[in-house]
C-alpha cells in the first residue's frame, strides 16, 4: 500500500488533535491500522503481547532524560511497565548518558525528541538534520542502537519534514492521549486527565520532569491494568508491522 499521500497541512497536534481528526487528514496512520493490515498479509505478532487479541496502549515520555527521570524508571521497573522515551539532546541525552543506558538495559523504546525542541516545520532540511542526528549519535553510543522513532515537538510536522526523517530513517509518532502535565502539579489531576481519554491502541503523551508526573504513574498504571489495558512499547503496539521510515503515526 502506498502512503505517500500525507497532506501538506502542517500538524499541530500538541494543541488541534481533535480539529485535526475531523478534518479527515490523509497519510497519517493508526497502530491498529498498520498493525491488521501486516496480520492480513500472514505475519505474526512478535514479542510477548499480541495486540490484535490485548487491549493494548503505548505510554511514552517527552523531553528526558533529566534528574527526575531515574524515579519514574523506578516506577516502571516496578509495575513491570515498558514505556518509549522520546529524549532530547540539548542538556538532556549529552548530560544524562548513563540514564539513556539504563533506558535500554531495562527494556524501554528510546526515540529522538530533536536536540533543541524547535519547530522542524520552520527549518530548512539541514537545519532538521542538525536537530536529528547529534540526538541519534548520543542514542546509539549509550545504548548501541540508533533509534528508529522520533517525536516531532509539539507534534509539527509537514511534508518536507517527512522526506527529511525518511532519509534519516526515522518514523514520527504522535499521541492520542496528553495530561497537558506541564500545566498542573497536581498528581490526581494528571491521572484524572490520562484516564479520561485513554482508549484502547492509545498512545499517552507524558513528561517526567514535572512535578506531578512521577507521582501520578502508579496510580494510572494501576487503573488502566483494572480496565484490562496491557502496556507495549510503540513499536510493539504496531507489530506485527514495522515503522516505515517517513511515515507519521497516530492513534
Amino acid at each position: 500500500m502506498n502512503h505517500r499521500t500525507r497532506t501538506t497541512t502542517v500538524l499541530l497536534a500538541a494543541a488541534l488533535l481533535p480539529l485535526l481528526t475531523s478534518c479527515g487528514l490523509t497519510g497519517v496512520l493508526s497502530p491498529a491500522e498498520v498493525r491488521g493490515e501486516a496480520v492480513d498479509d500472514g505475519r505474526s505478532a512478535s514479542g510477548p503481547v499480541d495486540c490484535a487479541k490485548a487491549k493494548c496502549v503505548a505510554l511514552t515520555f517527552d523531553g528526558g532524560p533529566s534528574a527526575p527521570t531515574p524515579k519514574a524508571l523506578d516506577v516502571l521497573k516496578e509495575q513491570k511497565v515498558p514505556a518509549t522515551f522520546f529524549l532530547q539532546g540539548k542538556g538532556h541525552t549529552d548530560t544524562y548518558p548513563q540514564t539513556v543506558t539504563r533506558m535500554a538495559k531495562e527494556g524501554h523504546e528510546v526515540a529522538n525528541h530533536t536536540w533543541s525542541h524547535k519547530n522542524l516545520t520552520e527549518l530548512t532540511p539541514d537545519q532538521i538534520r542538525a536537530e536529528i542526528e547529534p540526538v541519534q549519535k548520543d542514542i546509539e553510543k549509550a545504548t548501541g542502537k540508533a533509534p528508529t522513532l522520533m517525536r516531532p515537538p509539539g507534534g509539527a510536522t509537514s511534508n518536507d519534514v517527512s522526506e527529511v526523517l525518511g532519509e534519516l530513517g526515522l518514523a514520527q509518532v504522535l499521541w492520542s492521549v496528553t495530561a497537558k502535565d506541564f500545566q498542573v502539579k497536581d498528581p490526581a489531576e494528571v491521572k484524572k486527565r490520562v484516564l479520561e481519554q485513554t482508549k484502547r491502541d492509545g498512545i499517552i503523551l507524558l513528561h517526567e520532569r514535572y512535578p506531578g508526573t512521577i507521582p501520578a504513574l502508579p496510580g494510572i498504571i494501576g487503573e488502566l491494568r483494572k480496565q484490562g489495558y496491557t502496556f507495549v512499547t510503540v513499536s510493539q503496539l504496531m507489530s506485527p508491522a514495522k515503522p516505515e521510515a517517513g511515515e507519521v503515526y497516530r492513534p
